[in-house]
Parts: C-alpha cells; sequence; structure tokens
C-alpha cells in the first residue's frame, strides 16, 4: 500500500477514487505506565513510556486504514492525516485516514 500525506504520488497516476478509509484506536495508559511515566516526568526529559504509547497507536490506526483500503480494492491512500482526542482522563482515540485510490504507473 502506497501512502502519501499529499494528494499526488510522484510517478503514478489517479485512476480511481475509492472514498474515505480511515482506522480507529482506542489506546489507554496502564498504571505501571503512569508510574513510570509519572517518574520520568519528575526528572524531565523525554517520556520514554509516553512516546512508546503514541508510537503504537499511531502505526495501529495506520495498520487499520491501509486494511481498509485494501478490502475496498484501494492500493494507495492519498492525503492521509492522523487526528488523537482525548475521550477520558487516560484514554486517547487516535484516527488515521485518507482518500483510498488505484494508481498506476505514469507512462
Amino acid at each position: 500500500m502506497i501512502v502519501s500525506t499529499t494528494n499526488e504520488i510522484a510517478g503514478y497516476r489517479v485512476v480511481r477514487h475509492l472514498g474515505l478509509v480511515r482506522g480507529i484506536t482506542v489506546r489507554s495508559r496502564s498504571v505501571v505506565g503512569n508510574l513510570v511515566g509519572g517518574l520520568q516526568g519528575v526528572f524531565g526529559g523525554k517520556l520514554s513510556v509516553y512516546v512508546e504509547l503514541a508510537e503504537t497507536a499511531r502505526q495501529e490506526a495506520f495498520d487499520h486504514m491501509c486494511e481498509h483500503a485494501a478490502q475496498g480494492g484501494a492500493n494507495a491512500v492519498i492525503g492521509m492525516r492522523y487526528d488523537a482526542n482525548e475521550i477520558m482522563d487516560g484514554v486517547t482515540e487516535v484516527l488515521a485516514y485518507g482518500t483510498a485510490v488505484l494508481v498506476e504507473r505514469a507512462a
């Protein structure tokens, strides 16, 4: 699956637009994660436990989006974006979305 944040993919042309696709995941911090994150926060610097949680959530949402696009017959997603919302304290929704398209190599 080719994924681009732009509306074009260099060397390819869009043959067909297949519509909006999205991937959603909801993640929460564990008690241990909160404890480790709190300790890291006391000393300052990078909060690696939260960075790992954010990376995992984004990757999971991205993978779901790609699966959704493939199920619809797409071989690419253009205009891809991320969004995140806190549903409640410690629970975050991450959304990956874009336009599913069928592309072919430009002549």
